[in-house]
This record gives structure tokens, C-alpha cells and sequence, in this order.
């Protein structure tokens, strides 16, 4: 078997832009999208994300339908299909960033709740409802 390295995550969008801004301004992704192209490459800088590169690609629902000749359906409202996750330091970082993000758009879902499990989590949604957690294992 080919060893495999894991890539990026796609998202399939409605609506570029309000996506692209959505993960810019609130997590700090960066792109050279120059806003006409039909997909969209985004990074997060390793220096942000514990030196880890993270990307998130975007590409509109209805081209990848006419590039793979197949119709797919798509949830409507909250996407509960899947997750992106992003952690953060602290218990303390994920109220902050959640409060954040919410202030910035972010549709509130759960909001910071610390689990028997002893992690901190929250979720809220981007503009097309995919779910993100933001979370930590790490009380102080």
C-alpha cells in the first residue's frame, strides 16, 4: 500500500466569498484568490497552527457536478456530515475565540463547555453550515 500523508480539506460552496472572508478574518487563513477564479486555495500559516500547514480548498457545488457529470445533494441549514477542528492553547482561549468568531459573523452552535473528558470545546458554523469545534485539552 502507497503510504499516505494527509492533504487539505475541500468545501463545497454557494457562495466563495462570504466562505473566503469567513475563514480569513476569523481563523487568519490567507489566499491569493483573485476573487473571479472558480476554486480557492486557502493556508494557514505554519507559524499560526503549531508549524503545521492547514489548507482548505473551495469549490462551487455546481462545478463539481459538471466536472463529474453526477448530481450530489447537500444538507440544508447545519452540516452535521462532518467537522473542521481547530485548537487552541487554553480553556480560556477557546471562550475568547468562540466569542470572537461569534461577534464576527460565526453562527453560535454549543457554546464553550468543558467535557468529563476534560477538554474545553465549542462549535460554531461557517456562512454555508459546515461545523467547526474549537477546542483544548489544556485547562491553563
Amino acid at each position: 500500500m502507497s503510504r499516505f500523508t494527509f492533504n487539505t480539506i475541500a468545501l463545497f460552496t454557494t457562495d466563495n466569498r462570504k466562505v473566503v472572508d469567513f475563514y480569513c478574518n476569523i481563523f487568519g487563513f490567507e489566499t491569493e484568490w483573485n476573487g473571479t477564479d472558480i476554486d480557492v486555495e486557502m493556508h494557514l500559516d505554519p507559524s499560526k497552527n503549531a508549524g503545521q500547514t492547514m489548507r482548505i480548498l473551495l469549490f462551487p457545488r455546481e462545478h463539481i457536478e459538471l466536472m463529474t457529470k453526477q448530481r450530489f445533494t447537500y444538507p440544508s441549514g447545519t452540516n452535521g456530515t462532518m467537522e473542521i477542528s481547530f485548537d487552541v492553547p487554553t480553556f480560556a482561549d477557546v471562550d475568547k475565540e468562540y466569542a470572537r468568531a461569534v461577534s464576527m459573523g460565526a453562527a453560535p452552535i454549543f457554546p464553550p463547555t468543558t467535557m468529563p473528558w476534560d477538554q474545553r470545546t465549542s462549535y460554531i458554523a461557517d456562512p454555508e453550515g459546515n461545523l467547526i469545534e474549537i477546542s483544548s485539552f489544556c485547562e491553563e
